[in-house]
């Protein structure tokens, strides 16, 4: 999930189904795939230069910037467009998609090529791709892995001086923090610090309101303190659930950490903020989305053995839970040119074209390519990347998701950032707030 919307539930559209055999006739034709405008769509433009060789296919590209992805891309397909033969879509659009029929179901094209979703990262088929969840129904194929990790200055960490003066005061060694406890203790430690003349403070995190910026923040605190959606055992029963002593707890903590560590005006701040301050040198540690790493890793003042990568804490109890991000490549319903977009899906879930995406610095979500033994040690933030996905949790993708995240950022956002009333407050209200979502659904 990483949309920054909102717009309102999807609008209806014919269910298309397609017979398995088409892509095997494919003609050479022109399409456009539609995503969001950041490197990695660069990236894809580079790797598909080999389909278009292979295929004599010529791809076209619409790009948005993330602000204004999400009501361009739901604009066209509430409005049954044609610009797009190929969506690169976020995870929570699944479940409207599907309902509504803007996405093609891929099942029979899958069994008809002999692409199965076992072979890639569970995670990202239960995200990206099904409809119901856990599901056989898949609308996408997993496209672009991501996870909310976080980097920390591990130049800074190890200074003799810094480990000392930590050492002295917390009784252990400065290192990656194994709990959320850790991290704020941490963060507070190079709260108003200065180091090499410059002062610094302790952590850059999702605060921003507009989106779903503090919920995609938030969530990582609260997964890992115990907050569920809703009862496993019965879907839509979120009391008790949603609002658990230990989500008010996870919710308490991460607030803290807004208050006690984060930069001067750091109150509606999202990945491009939170990469910035990291960057510029302001934080020495950084909440974002796992996408981020390739440039932070080749970045001149912050990059190589200055940045370490690790997976989002634990809570007090061991749980440990991070927001999945990323997004699956779906064929839209109302293309001309099915058959030459499920040549190209087809194209791009072989091993090897994967194996050049994931050097190319795409995600990949085949566990060819992330299986292999040489994957861990490929880059520095191989690993942490590896362990995130292991842990991955992700928001609502019911077809209301816009309204029930519009709830998520007020409640959150009020609290943590406005100081307005308690945490219990907050997520007692979200109950209220979600209820009211799921009954005008008829989900009760």
């Amino acid at each position: 999930m990483k949309s920054l919307l909102m717009n309102s539930a999807l609008a209806a559209g014919m269910y298309i189904a397609v017979s398995a055999g088409t892509a095997s006739h494919a003609q050479a034709a022109d399409l456009t795939l539609c995503w969001a405008a950041w490197d990695p769509a660069n990236a894809l433009v580079e790797l598909s230069k080999d389909f278009e060789k292979k295929t004599g296919n010529k791809m076209h590209y619409e790009f948005v910037p993330w602000p204004n992805f999400a009501d361009r891309m739901l604009n066209e397909l509430n409005s049954s467009g044609k610009l797009c033969d190929l969506l690169i879509g976020d995870s929570q659009w699944i479940g409207g998609a599907a309902e509504n029929g803007q996405y093609v179901k891929l099942n029979d094209f899958f069994d008809k090529e002999g692409i199965k979703m076992d072979d890639f990262i569970p995670a990202t088929v239960v995200g990206y791709a099904e409809w119901p969840k856990n599901t056989p129904n898949y609308w996408a194929m997993p496209a672009f892995a991501d996870v909310v990790g976080w980097t920390y200055r591990k130049d800074w960490f190890s200074r003799p001086e810094i480990q000392a003066e930590f050492k002295k005061k917390f009784g252990r060694d400065l290192a990656v923090p194994k709990n959320w406890d850790e991290l704020v203790d941490i963060a507070a430690f190079f709260q108003g610090r200065e180091i090499d003349g410059k002062k610094v403070y302790g952590a850059a995190i999702y605060t921003e309101r507009g989106s779903e910026g503090i919920t995609m923040g938030a969530m990582n605190a609260l997964y890992s303190y115990g907050f569920q959606y809703q009862n496993p055992k019965k879907p839509y029963d979120l009391e008790g659930f949603v609002n658990s002593a230990g989500a008010v707890a996870g919710l308490e903590k991460y607030k803290q950490l807004y208050d006690c560590c984060t930069p001067p005006g750091h109150s509606d701040a999202y990945m491009t903020e939170d990469v910035d301050a990291y960057k510029s040198g302001q934080v020495a540690l950084q909440m974002n989305f796992t996408f981020t790493w390739p440039g932070i890793n080749a970045d001149a003042n912050v990059g190589g053995n200055k940045t370490g990568y690790f997976p989002n804490p634990a809570g007090p109890n061991g749980a440990q839970f991070a927001q999945l991000g990323g997004q699956g490549i779906s064929v839209v319903a109302t293309s001309d040119k099915k058959t030459e977009a499920l040549e190209y899906i087809k194209w791009f879930g072989q091993p090897e074209i994967q194996q050049k995406w994931w050097k190319l610095g795409g995600y990949s979500a085949l566990k060819a390519v992330v299986d292999d033994p040489s994957f861990a040690s490929s880059q520095p933030y191989a690993k942490p990347f590896l362990d995130s996905m292991a842990i991955v949790e992700d928001f609502w993708a019911e077809p209301s998701y816009a309204s029930l995240l519009q709830a998520s950022q007020k409640r959150f956002h009020d609290y943590v950032v406005a100081n307005q009333g308690s945490a219990k407050n907050a997520l007692d209200g979200l109950v209220k707030d979600w209820k009211g979502v799921f009954q005008d659904d008829g989900k009760y």
